[in-house]
C-alpha cells in the first residue's frame, strides 16, 4: 500500500471521527462530558497536526535539501522562544468576578500564557497583512 493511500484513508478516518463526535455533541447538547470529549479530540487533532508538520517537514526536507533541516530547527526554536516569552509575560491572576471552583495557580499561568500567545500571533498576522499589502503596492508602482 502506497503512502498516499495510507494518508488518504487516515485523513478520511479522522474526518469521520470528527463528524461523528460533532453529531454526538449536538445530540448530547454540549453539556458536561460531551464538551470534555470534544476538547480532548481537539487536543488530539492539534497534536497530530503539529507532529505531522514536524515529522513530514523533516522527512521531506531531508530528502529534498538536507540544509533545510537548519531552517526547520530555526522555526521550532523560534516557536519555543515565543512560547517562553508568552509564559514570562503571563501574570496568572485570578479571573475577576469568577464564582466557580478554585483554580490552581499553574492553570491560571497556563491560561494567561495561551492568551498572550493568541495576542502575539494575532498581532503578527495583522502586521504581516499590512506589510504585505504595502510591499505589493510599492512593487506595483515600479
Amino acid at each position: 500500500m502506497k503512502l498516499n493511500k495510507i494518508i488518504k484513508w487516515g485523513m478520511l478516518a479522522l474526518i469521520l471521527v470528527s463528524v461523528g463526535l460533532l453529531i454526538w455533541g449536538f445530540a448530547k447538547g454540549f453539556a458536561g462530558n460531551a464538551v470534555d470529549v470534544l476538547l480532548y479530540w481537539t487536543y488530539i487533532m492539534l497534536g497530530l497536526a503539529v507532529f505531522s508538520w514536524v515529522v513530514i517537514g523533516l522527512i521531506v526536507g531531508t530528502k529534498n535539501d538536507p540544509k533545510s533541516l537548519v531552517k526547520i530547527g530555526i522555526v521550532i526554536l523560534g516557536v519555543a522562544v515565543l512560547c517562553f516569552i508568552a509564559f514570562l509575560l503571563a501574570k496568572g491572576n485570578p479571573a475577576m468576578a469568577y464564582n466557580g471552583p478554585e483554580v490552581s495557580a499553574g492553570t491560571l499561568k497556563l491560561t494567561d500564557t495561551i492568551l498572550n500567545l493568541t495576542y502575539i500571533v494575532g498581532g503578527a498576522a495583522i502586521l504581516a497583512i499590512i506589510v504585505g499589502e504595502v510591499r505589493m503596492a510599492i512593487a506595483s508602482k515600479k
